[in-house]
C-alpha cells in the first residue's frame, strides 16, 4: 500500500479524468490517477482528432452556463500548455422549424442572449453552397461554435497535471475499489493504492466499477468515417465550412471540417448499437456506412467519395441523455461522472472543475446541480425541470 496515501485517486484518464487530475494537482493535491489502457489509446470516447463544440445548446438551456466556463477553461489550459486546443469555425444546426435541434437551439440563445441567426434553406444555399437542404429546412448558425482536438487536449491536460506533481499510470486496470475508515482503496492487478478521495471517470466501463448504485448506462456503438471530397475539397477546409449537425428523417448527422487527417469526418448521432465496451465491434462495416452515404448523396453530394478512415467510438447513454455528475450516495469520498450521452467532451475542462471541487469540499457550481442522479427517480429535479 502506498505510504502517504495519496489525497485523491481518479480511474479513467480520459478527457474527465485527464481535465479533473489537471485540476486537482494544480491546487497542490496529491493526485494518482489510473488508467486501464496505454496513453493515446482509441478504445474509448476520446479519439478521432475533433470534437464539437458549440454555445446555443439545443439539449437544455440549463448548459449554457456551464459552457461559458468550459470555453474560459479550455482558453486557459491553451495558454498554459502553449497549444492550440480549440478553432472557431461557426455551427450550423439544421432541420424542420419546429424539431428539437432548430427550436431547442433557439431556446439556449434567447434565453441566454447568444448571438445567432435563423437562416431559411436558400439562404443556407447560398452560404454554404456545399450543403443542399429541403426547401421546408432552415438552420440557426452561431458563430461561437467550433471543433476541439480530443487527442491535444487530453495531452495537454495530462502533462500539465504531470509538471504540477501528479502521478500518472496508464496500463493500469482497476479490478476493485473499496471505502472504509476514512480512506479509499483501490486495488489494479499489480498493486494497491490508498487516498482520502476517489473519482471515478471511466467511460463505457462506469458502470462495471458503480455496478452497486445501478445506474442506467448503456453504451452504444458509434462507427465514424472520413469520407473523401468528389469536388473541391477545400470547401470542407477549416476556415471555409462550419461545424454542422443536421436533423434530417434518416437520424442526426454531425460533421467537422476537414483539419489534417485525410478526408472529412461525418458521423451518425444514434446506432442504437448497444454494447459491452470489452467485446463491442471495432471494425467497421459496410452497413455502418450505408446511412451516411445515403445521407451524403442527398445532402452533401460534393462530399459523397470514397472512404479516407474510419474508426468506432463509444457513447455511454443515460435516459435522458444528460449526465450524471455526483457524489456515491454511500461513500462520500467517491466522486462519479459518467453517461455523456455522445454530447460530453466540450465539457471536458469545466467537468474537471467540477469533480476537483466536490472531492475537495463536497460542493460544486449550482449550476451543475441538474445533472446529479436524483432526477432519475424525481424528475422535477433534473435538466428537463424549470429553474
Amino acid at each position: 500500500m502506498s505510504d502517504p496515501p495519496y489525497d485523491v485517486i481518479i480511474v479513467g484518464l480520459g478527457a474527465m479524468g485527464s481535465a479533473a487530475a489537471y485540476q486537482l494537482a494544480h491546487r497542490g493535491q496529491r493526485v494518482l490517477g489510473l488508467d486501464a489502457f496505454p496513453r493515446g489509446h482509441t478504445l474509448g470516447s476520446s479519439h478521432g482528432e475533433t470534437r464539437i463544440i458549440r454555445m446555443a445548446y439545443f439539449e437544455h438551456p440549463n448548459y449554457v452556463p456551464l459552457l461559458r466556463r468550459a470555453y474560459e477553461l479550455w482558453d486557459q489550459t491553451a495558454a498554459a500548455s502553449s497549444t492550440q486546443l480549440l478553432h472557431l469555425t461557426g455551427g450550423l444546426f439544421i432541420g424542420p422549424p419546429q424539431g428539437d435541434l432548430v427550436a431547442g437551439s433557439l431556446r439556449s440563445a434567447q434565453t441566454h442572449g447568444l448571438p445567432h441567426a435563423l437562416l431559411d434553406a436558400d439562404e443556407i444555399r447560398r452560404r454554404f453552397p456545399m450543403l443542399r437542404p429541403q426547401s421546408h429546412e432552415v438552420g440557426v448558425f452561431e458563430e461561437r461554435a467550433g471543433v476541439l482536438l480530443p487527442e491535444r487536449c487530453i495531452d495537454a491536460q495530462l502533462d500539465l497535471a504531470a509538471a504540477a506533481g501528479a502521478d500518472l499510470r496508464h496500463a493500469a486496470a482497476v479490478e476493485r475499489w473499496t471505502a472504509r475508515g476514512g480512506e479509499v482503496v483501490v486495488d489494479t492487478a499489480a498493486e494497491r493504492f490508498a487516498g482520502a478521495r476517489l473519482i471515478l471517470t471511466a467511460g463505457a466501463w462506469a458502470g462495471k466499477l458503480l455496478r452497486e448504485l445501478e445506474l442506467p448506462l448503456q453504451p452504444e456503438r458509434i462507427p465514424l468515417f472520413w469520407f473523401e471530397a468528389l469536388r473541391d475539397p477545400h470547401q470542407f477546409d477549416l476556415g471555409q465550412m462550419p461545424i454542422w449537425i443536421w436533423h434530417d428523417p434518416a437520424g442526426a448527422f454531425f460533421t467537422t471540417p476537414h483539419v489534417a487527417w485525410p478526408g472529412v469526418k461525418i458521423g451518425k448521432h444514434h446506432s442504437l448499437q448497444y454494447v459491452d465496451p470489452d467485446t463491442v465491434e471495432r471494425e467497421v462495416s459496410a452497413a455502418d456506412e450505408a446511412p451516411l452515404r445515403s445521407f451524403l448523396e442527398r445532402c452533401v453530394p460534393d462530399l459523397a467519395g470514397s472512404i479516407a478512415q474510419s474508426r468506432v467510438c463509444m457513447y455511454t447513454n443515460t435516459p435522458d441523455e444528460h449526465f450524471l455528475i455526483d457524489v456515491h450516495p454511500a461513500h462520500p469520498a467517491v466522486v462519479y461522472a459518467c453517461g455523456f450521452s455522445g454530447h460530453g467532451f466540450k465539457f471536458a475542462s469545466v467537468v474537471g472543475e467540477i469533480l476537483a471541487d466536490l472531492a475537495m469540499t463536497g460542493r460544486a457550481t449550482p449550476d451543475a446541480d441538474f445533472l446529479r442522479a436524483a432526477r432519475l427517480s424525481d424528475p422535477q429535479t433534473g435538466a428537463g425541470a424549470s429553474r
